[in-house]
């Protein structure tokens, strides 16, 4: 059984999570979006530490919120000037993109539901695998393994830094 502080704790980490991502997508300022995602992310390894995955909290906050974030932040400088509010979107499909969040709330709904159902079924137990292991299975060469999409990534994400550099010089 979980104390009630970790679970009020939970109720406040997810609170955080959904104010910052709605603050990241309706403000107008663009550092400020990506500012706002950046505490997202945090928030989101904050889950991660509360469920003891150290190894995926560790990950969620040196790639996403250490990585993924600055490389935001430096295309956003290099192609924009971000101190400009943009221009306030208009759409005439308001009511199409409403209900299309209420469908895609009512099936994230039904999913947690089914789910939270399956959650007091008898489980096997599982034990922690160490360093050693998710090491070798991330970074190993073998069947199974993910070595060669992890080079191809950080070889797509220096593409994307070279790219926007020349953007930006042809300004």
């Amino acid at each position: 059984m979980e104390s009630v502080g970790s679970i009020i704790m939970y109720f406040i980490v997810a609170l955080a999570m959904i104010v910052f991502s709605v603050m990241a997508v309706t403000t107008r300022k663009i550092l400020r979006a990506a500012t706002y995602l950046l505490f997202t992310l945090f928030a989101a390894a904050v889950v991660y530490f509360m469920l003891d995955y150290e190894f995926l909290g560790a990950v969620q906050i040196a790639v996403y919120a250490g990585g993924i974030v600055v490389l935001f932040v430096f295309a956003i400088l290099l192609t924009s000037r971000p101190g400009d509010n943009t221009e306030r979107l208009t759409s005439k499909s308001r009511v199409l993109g409403a209900i299309a969040a209420v469908a895609t709330l009512a099936i994230a709904g039904y999913a947690l539901v089914s789910r939270c159902s399956m959650a007091f079924a008898q489980k096997p137990e599982m034990e922690a695998p160490d360093m050693q292991a998710i090491g070798t299975s991330l970074l190993g060469t073998g069947a199974g393994q993910y070595l060669l999409p992890f080079e191809a990534v950080s070889v797509l994400l220096l593409a994307c830094i070279i790219g926007g550099v020349v953007i930006a010089r042809k300004r």
